[in-house]
């Protein structure tokens, strides 16, 4: 047997479970035996129906049957009845006053049981007991439990991720037999020993014996250890890697000094806050090293990213190329690009770098997949004015355009730079060194890159998925900016908050609801999930709560030409609430907008909550937040006091991380982190040690595949999933 075998080569695997397999991503011996358990059953606790007696606590795995309704003889009180048979013996369950229990349940299901054991000798039953439906009973239940031992060593076992025709049953046992194929002999751990040792993780044949079948807690936990940090590390060398490639590019040197940029800052109509002002510092400095920049710069909404996007883009569209001017006298200034997610941001962006430039004799571009537009205009040098797209990628290739904003539409083909030295991405944090170099195109040189972003992410995964990127924090306010006062509004508290927005309104600001869904389901689809949506909840307001204010619609499936209509409308205050998805969530800046309702806000992470709060955070009026849910639940509430009470969205982050973990978060395929290495990146100590060592091996291998091919061949297999467009 080798790691790279098929299944099919040594298990007989009908077609069906072959694609139900496939469904998992499993197809070789190598992808079974790192398909992990997502949990432990811990069965310590477990009774034998035969051994049990009265008023004991019990907690029994079986099977159902005759489950059926019928009222008490003497209270007539509704019971809900059935058997459970676990092998030893079978015993009869009740459930009082719940007779919905007999219809949610079958016969024939295998379920886990925990109640108190009722009744008298010899009619004894299972009270009430709390029901945990399974898709098969516990491994070898009757093998380990009850066949002629009460000495029990082996009470865990692993529960896995099934697909439709494969159990969680059958991996395990598929696994156990792949062991007796002395398939662990010939394993090679990837990981060098002296790391293992270094940090107490055991070695690769441990770490899979451990994980698959532990005899103790602490084993498995030692093993998803393990197999946790051999993840983050493979991400970490990838990040290390290209990391040194930005190193070893050549790239713009781009000379500016405190004098140039403050005359820049002192037209700005606010002060500069010292993180800004600390910000613009170290990206100026990395344009004057030998390398290409690489940073990401985070900041709370409404803490001036693009204060300092437009003052180092200032930097660059006034420095010359190191090659002197050439022919081309006329247009000598290295150029940026600034691409924003949405057409709505790099409108905004266009509108904003307008006012920062509008004194200086920089012209400015705007490309979108909608049009193009330039200003200065030739005919208003105050405005700028639509041009075609042939005509605005001529003058960005030959130079005369040092300043580009635009959606992808700036990576396609036809747009080509002739001195392209800075790149700003906003909200596009995945963006790496291989877009880099289709936006510079035919030059050698590689651009400086500004990732931005207004999400909170937590150290440890800014740390992971980032770690290719020098990190750079706004954590400061401007003067003068209230801080938004939120709360967070129950079922049967939504009187208070109406009257509150209708006040706001009356004096003449304007507000936001925002809903997770555009339109109402499909009546025969409808689900138990209990979502407004857009469209439903515009009418609504306008009919029953406020039926004298201007009420729009704006979501992800209109036109861009309907959007920018909408936005430019509630912008001129020609709206007074505007209805949204999370659609309005990044960039649009509307300051007169002081209020924002958030329905269904259990549905959002605390990061899109708090971006989403941010849209209201733009003005000088105090602000206020509605995070309304219809969940009763403890956890939900809890996590939305939180919105409250925490100090920033860094803050924020963390509460997230661990209430929603971060595969919720961020996604694993994004990420390009499995459930278990999501659930790591809680572990700062485990990341930073990933991070360090991937960092020395890399330096002291530039040809990895060759000093090490097991760590390249993971590396490369994250690779592909990381830059997946």
């Amino acid at each position: 047997m080798k790691l790279t075998d098929s299944l099919t080569t040594h298990f007989r695997i009908d077609v069906a479970h072959v694609k139900a397999l496939k469904r998992l991503r499993i197809e070789t011996v190598s992808d079974l035996l790192y398909h992990l358990p997502a949990r432990y059953e811990d069965i310590s606790d477990v009774q034998s129906v035969s051994g049990l007696e009265k008023n004991q606590e019990a907690v029994v795995y079986g099977q159902l049957s005759g489950l059926k309704t019928r009222k008490a003889w003497k209270s007539r009180k509704p019971i809900a009845e059935g058997y459970v048979e676990d092998g030893s013996a079978k015993m009869r369950i009740m459930w009082f006053n719940q007779p919905y229990i007999a219809k949610m349940y079958a016969d024939g299901m295998y379920v886990k049981l925990a109640g108190k054991v009722a009744g008298s000798e010899g009619k004894l039953y299972l009270s009430n007991p709390e029901v945990e439906p399974l898709d098969s009973l516990p491994i070898d239940r009757h093998d380990s439990i009850f066949k002629g031992t009460d000495q029990v060593s082996d009470t865990l076992y692993p529960v896995y991720r099934e697909s439709k025709g494969i159990t969680s049953k059958w991996i395990y046992h598929t696994v156990l037999k792949c062991f007796e194929k002395d398939i662990l002999d010939i394993l090679i751990d990837p990981i060098p020993i002296e790391i293992l040792k270094k940090y107490n993780l055991p070695e690769l044949k441990t770490a899979l014996v451990w994980i698959h079948s532990p005899k103790k807690a602490k084993d498995a936990e030692s093993a998803r250890k393990r197999f946790a940090f051999e993840e983050v590390f493979y991400i970490q060398v990838q990040k290390a890697q290209e990391r040194a490639s930005v190193s070893a590019a050549q790239t713009y040197e781009v000379q500016t000094n405190d004098e140039h940029i403050k005359e820049f800052t002192d037209r700005f109509p606010f002060k500069m806050t010292k993180a800004q002002a600390g910000s613009i510092k170290s990206i100026t400095n990395d344009f004057i090293g030998n390398h290409a920049m690489s940073r990401l710069l985070e900041g709370d909404v409404g803490s001036g990213k693009t204060a300092v996007a437009a003052t180092t883009a200032y930097a660059v569209a006034t420095s010359r190329p190191p090659e002197g001017l050439g022919k081309d006298l006329e247009y000598g200034n290295l150029q940026v690009a600034y691409m924003a997610p949405t057409e709505i941001l790099a409108k905004q962006h266009f509108e904003s770098f307008i006012e920062y430039f509008q004194h200086l004799p920089i012209s400015i571009g705007l490309i979108t997949g909608s049009g193009c537009m330039k200003y200065p205009s030739k005919s208003d040098p105050n405005k700028p004015t639509k041009i075609s797209k042939a005509q605005l990628t001529k003058w960005i290739k030959n130079g005369e355009i040092p300043i580009v904003i635009g959606t992808h539409s700036l990576i396609y083909k036809s747009v080509e730079f002739k001195h392209l030295a800075y790149v700003i991405i906003d909200e596009q944090h995945r963006f790496g060194t291989n877009q880099r170099k289709r936006l510079a195109k035919k030059d050698t040189r590689l651009p400086h890159l500004l990732s931005m972003t207004a999400t909170p992410i937590p150290r440890t995964l800014a740390l992971t998925i980032y770690g290719d990127l020098d990190i750079t924090l706004l954590d400061e306010m401007p003067v003068g900016r209230k801080p938004v006062i939120t709360k967070v509004v129950g079922p049967g508290q939504r009187k208070e908050m109406y009257e509150h927005v209708e006040s706001e309104l009356k004096a003449g600001r304007q507000a936001y609801v925002i809903c997770p869904r555009i339109e109402e389901p499909d009546p025969d689809k409808i689900t138990a999930l209990n979502m407004k949506s857009v469209l439903a909840e515009a009418k609504r307001l306008k009919k029953d709560i406020f039926p004298e204010w201007r009420i729009e619609s704006l979501h992800g499936k209109m036109t861009p030409a309907e959007k920018d209509r909408v936005m430019k409308d509630f912008s001129e205050h020609k709206i007074d609430i505007l209805v949204a998805t999370s659609v309005i969530e990044v960039g649009v800046n509307v300051p007169n907008s002081t209020n924002i309702i958030i329905e269904g806000a259990e549905r959002f992470g605390l990061a899109q909550l708090h971006q989403l709060r941010g849209r209201v955070i733009r003005g000088t009026h105090q602000s206020y937040c509605f995070a309304v849910t219809e969940s009763k639940s403890d956890k939900t509430r809890d996590r939305l006091k939180a919105l409250a009470t925490a100090k920033n969205g860094f803050e924020l982050a963390e509460h997230d991380l661990q209430f929603r973990g971060g595969g919720e978060l961020y996604g694993g395929k994004q990420s390009g982190l499995s459930d278990l290495g999501m659930e790591a990146i809680k572990n700062l100590k485990l990341v930073e040690a990933a991070r360090n060592e991937a960092r020395h091996i890399v330096e002291q291998n530039p040809d990895l595949s060759r000093s090490f091919p097991l760590i390249a061949e993971h590396v490369t297999r994250i690779g592909e999933v990381l830059h997946m467009e």
